[in-house]
């Protein structure tokens, strides 16, 4: 009875003891049962090896923002449009750091979003969620933006709604961008650019005799690093691969530190080519700037292969940022950050159907009203306040989950602060208050779940 009375007033969660009892005489020892343990997710296979990470950093980076970031990062610094290359490349590399440190102690889907909310709380989780989501969405109006510019250039603005209502409607029916539809997107995109450059070197340099562009001190600098910015979205994704390498503590930093290196190399031969071969005034007047300067060379069919070409990276990359939207949006919707409708799936596709619609009207009233050089400075302020949020959630680490100096952290986020700062005001207007109205609202939507009676 001793033993039964102890097991029915032990404490709820309290490990079972042994108890014994007597049964004809003798004395019996009792084991409880073990509770059984929940299954352990199976583990990724470690197959990658450095030069398998290396390709997966450039081809997330090479993509669709190389045929649109020019032309603004031109407008803002002029012929030092590559010192805001290097600065843009010094902030992702310091992110990317961060985000790779904290991988490692967190290996889970969300990014920053569950980085913010494990280090930081739940609302800093939901300040870099949010920042996901609305820079993402700017992307997707930029990349759609940029397909109707190389793809239709007398009807950018009607063609840009239509592309994103077809490829909306394609996600819909749960049809992604495949790693093989992903790997010949990266091989068109580095076959245009390849031609680019050549051309870009065979042709007379181009006299810039007007001020348009000239950078106004150090800001145009740093106004075209945060809109160049843009053109290095996907440089975390080596950093989430720590499940999937060989070494990771020695394959990540060197494939990180490569994979940058690389794509710098290639938009610095880019940006300076296409600079040398049209000028300043040129290359910031331009919608289709890679387009324009293969043209200008007066190569038979070329300006055509170009504008292909960017218009199959740009509605690649658009299909894969509705995808990706529309499952962080069901996301935070599901951990109650955002109206709770927006967690519904398709029954059939399986695909967050509802998120991606009002994605969807939110797009084509963006495309409509909004110009490349907005929606380019706009995703750039949202996207750098998320690695804002990482670097400090990573500076809270403690020596056992750091990986590389707090100095780079430090740098990090002191960089995303600064380059957030000096984008175009009316970007950074915009993206404050996007980001004040997101709070605001998760608070709504808060207080609306704590009134609401559970069945």
């Amino acid at each position: 009875m001793l033993g039964e009375q102890q097991r029915n007033h032990a404490p709820s969660g309290a490990r079972h003891l042994p108890f014994t009892r007597s049964r004809y005489g003798r004395t019996v020892t009792a084991q409880p049962a073990e509770p059984a343990q929940p299954p352990r997710p199976a583990a990724l296979a470690r197959r990658l090896g450095l030069a398998d990470s290396v390709v997966i950093g450039v081809g997330s980076m090479l993509g669709a923002g190389v045929f649109a970031v020019f032309a603004p990062a031109a407008a803002a610094a002029g012929w030092w449009l590559l010192a805001g290359l290097a600065v843009a490349a010094l902030v992702a590399y310091a992110n990317a750091t961060s985000t790779a440190q904290l991988a490692a102690r967190y290996p889970t889907s969300g990014g920053a979003y569950a980085y913010g909310r494990e280090r930081l709380g739940p609302w800093w989780g939901f300040a870099a969620g949010w920042s996901f989501v609305v820079g993402k969405t700017a992307s997707c109006a930029a990349m759609a933006l940029t397909f109707a510019a190389y793809a239709a250039p007398g009807a950018q603005r009607p063609v840009a709604a239509l592309v994103v209502v077809a490829l909306v409607a394609v996600n819909a029916r749960g049809v992604t961008r495949t790693a093989q539809v992903t790997r010949v997107l990266v091989a068109v995109t580095v076959l245009v650019l390849v031609l680019v450059v050549v051309v870009a070197w065979q042709v007379p340099v181009a006299e810039s005799p007007s001020e348009v562009g000239a950078p106004q001190g150090s800001h145009g600098v740093l106004q075209s690093a945060g809109l160049l910015f843009f053109a290095f979205a996907g440089y975390a994704r080596v950093a989430t691969l720590g499940e999937e390498v060989r070494d990771p503590r020695v394959t990540i930093p060197r494939a990180i530190q490569l994979a940058l290196g690389i794509v710098v190399v290639v938009y610095a031969v880019v940006g300076f080519g296409a600079l040398r071969a049209l000028g300043v005034d040129a290359l910031a007047g331009s919608t289709a700037p890679l387009a324009d300067l293969v043209g200008a060379a007066g190569w038979p069919g070329g300006d055509v292969v170009v504008r292909v070409g960017a218009a199959a990276a740009c509605g690649g990359a658009l299909l894969g940022l509705v995808a990706g939207v529309g499952r962080t949006t069901l996301a935070m919707a599901r951990e109650g950050d955002l109206p709770g409708p927006l967690a519904a799936v398709h029954p059939v596709h399986r695909v967050p159907a509802r998120a991606e619609a009002v994605l969807g009207a939110v797009l084509v009233v963006l495309v409509l009203v909004a110009d490349l050089r907005t929606a380019v400075g706009f995703s750039s302020f949202a996207v750098l306040t998320y690695y804002a949020v990482a670097n400090l959630a990573a500076l809270t680490q403690g020596p056992d989950d750091r990986r590389w100096p707090r100095a780079l952290q430090v740098l990090g986020l002191v960089g995303c602060v600064v380059l957030a700062a000096a984008l175009p005001p009316a970007s950074v207007l915009a993206g404050g208050a996007v980001l004040l109205v997101g709070l605001a609202g998760r608070a709504v939507v808060r207080a609306t779940a704590r009134r609401t009676p559970r069945p």
